[in-house]
């Protein structure tokens, strides 16, 4: 039988967010079915509109998911027992749309969406565009601290590492993404510059922190 041994090896890495994130959330509650994914449908539209007149393409917001399904209450009986009833038919439509960092973009942006007719909830968060890059470059730091950790092992007990016999990854998401304005934003608090409708916003996203980590097995003799 041969003999192995296995070492994890972890990576971590700082990176500078280039990218806005805003996740946007439209609900509501009709009394028909129909209704509910006609307003939701409506209000969709009228957002387009608003990112548009930004100079936005159509195509640049997107739906990350959609839902509409009927919607109880719960109210107490006169004899103190907890019942529900029927209430309507509630849609929930969450989107997103992802522009380069600047904050004047993002101060219209902000400003459009508080006087948008729709007025959406929405969360602001920052990543990173190439994800795909970063992700590439944390995984290989995990398989050379790997690597490097089972030549010391192998070095201190007098044993020489051969071969890769087996890499164990779990190829679990990574979110990239700071979140410096936690909670849901309905309308803002500052004050607008008159000449550009738009808000004045000064913000600077910390880097982001992402680990990962992977566990290799070689061949020792």
């Amino acid at each position: 039988m041969d003999k192995t041994i296995q070492v994890t090896g972890k990576s971590e890495l700082l990176v500078k967010p280039d990218t806005i994130r805003l996740l946007l959330y439209i609900k509501g509650i009709e009394n028909t079915y129909e209704k509910a994914l006609n307003q939701s449908t409506a209000a969709v539209e009228q957002l387009k509109k608003c990112f548009q007149g930004l100079g936005f393409e159509e195509g640049d917001l997107k739906t990350v998911s959609f839902g509409a399904d009927t919607y109880y209450e719960n109210y107490k009986e006169n004899d103190n027992q907890w019942n529900k009833r029927f209430v309507g038919y509630k849609y929930n439509h969450n989107m997103k749309i992802e522009f380069p960092i600047d904050n004047k973009r993002l101060g219209q942006v902000v400003y459009e969406l508080a006087h948008c007719h729709v007025n959406p909830e929405f969360n602001i968060h920052y990543t990173v565009k190439d994800q795909e890059t970063v992700k590439n470059q944390l995984l290989s730091k995990a398989v050379m601290d790997s690597k490097t950790k089972a030549q010391i092992l192998t070095e201190a007990i007098g044993v020489h590492l051969q071969e890769v016999v087996k890499i164990d990854y779990s190829w679990g998401s990574i979110d990239i993404v700071s979140r410096p304005m936690n909670g849901f934003l309905r309308g803002v608090a500052c004050e607008p510059d008159a000449e550009t409708a738009a808000y004045n916003l000064s913000i600077e996203p910390d880097d982001i922190n992402i680990s990962d980590k992977v566990t290799v097995i070689w061949r020792i003799e």
